[in-house]
């Protein structure tokens, strides 16, 4: 392989990581913190990327559109919590599982009546549409860049807000001990409803940020979901930090593994069974550490 084939696989692999850490840093919020299970957590990966669609059409401008998205995330993630999610919180995870697919099935219903079924796309913005030239025939897009870019800088944003603030300190301590946290006269029920927020908008802002680079169609956060499931068991349950690096080296392996054609025995293995690599490595870390990178151990 070429080190300029190997640069452009290893910013992609980056990249896919980095998004991935966008959609699994509010599934694991959302569990650790709250200790609720939402499987329908990729829908608003989906809903993100087709509010990017839509509002870009209305506006006629993916950069209001974005934090226009991101408003509407947040109100719907506080709407939710208000009407489903609170009911949950002292329920068995048997009766999470169950009420958040039928979410599932509630937002592909409204995705279909609001947005049709059909395939999208979104365009990507005129000033990040260049390319960076690595050889005479070779390129990397600068909007992928500009991706990655954005996935680290919530990820500061988070670690800042979470260990700097006064809200963090909230939450840290919620998770710890709701009990105690009620009893210093701190309304839990509002800091939960901040968290889960938090967590949708994250899984919204990372479909809004891919639109330009993927399409946009129905259930495309169902292939999400289950890589992000995969991150938080990797990462261990309920570190931000864990999804961080489970994310990107999923992110790298699952890049490579598509690539990269290996020699077995003299037989060849078929690109298309690299997916398998991902289950591979969880299988892997868990048989080290059945908790997860930065889980708690049992």
């Amino acid at each position: 392989m070429e080190f300029s084939t190997f640069l452009i696989q290893l910013l992609n692999g980056v990249q896919y990581g980095l998004l991935l850490f966008l959609v699994s840093s509010g599934l694991t919020l959302v569990f650790g913190i709250m200790g609720i299970i939402n499987i329908a957590h990729g829908s608003f990966y989906m809903v993100g990327a087709y509010l990017a669609w839509s509002l870009t059409g209305a506006i006629g401008n993916f950069w209001l559109a974005l934090p226009a998205g991101i408003v509407i995330s947040v109100l719907i993630g506080m709407l939710l919590e208000w009407l489903v999610i609170r009911w949950l919180y002292h329920r068995d995870h048997l009766y999470q599982v169950l009420l958040t697919y039928g979410l599932i099935l509630v937002v592909e219903e409204l995705r279909s009546v609001l947005w049709g079924d059909d395939v999208r796309g979104v365009d990507i913005p005129k000033i990040l549409s260049a390319s960076i030239p690595l050889t005479e025939n070779q390129s990397y897009p600068v909007y992928r860049l500009w991706i990655s870019a954005v996935c680290l800088l919530v990820a500061g944003l988070m670690y800042w807000v979470i260990q700097k603030t006064r809200l963090g300190m909230m939450i840290r301590a919620g998770a710890s001990n709701r009990e105690m946290v009620q009893s210093l006269g701190i309304n839990i029920q509002v800091v939960y409803r901040v968290v889960f927020a938090a967590g949708l908008t994250l899984a919204a802002l990372a479909g809004m940020i891919a639109a330009p680079v993927s399409a946009v169609f129905p259930g495309m956060g169902n292939h999400v979901l289950i890589v992000c499931f995969v991150v938080v068991v990797i990462g261990g349950m309920g570190s931000v930090k864990g999804a961080l690096i489970a994310s990107l080296l999923i992110g790298l392996v699952d890049t490579f593994g598509k690539v990269v054609t290996l020699a077995i025995g003299g037989f060849k293995v078929l690109p298309e069974l690299s997916s398998m690599t991902v289950y591979v490595l969880m299988a892997a870390i868990l048989l080290w550490r059945p908790e997860g990178l930065f889980g708690k151990r049992l």
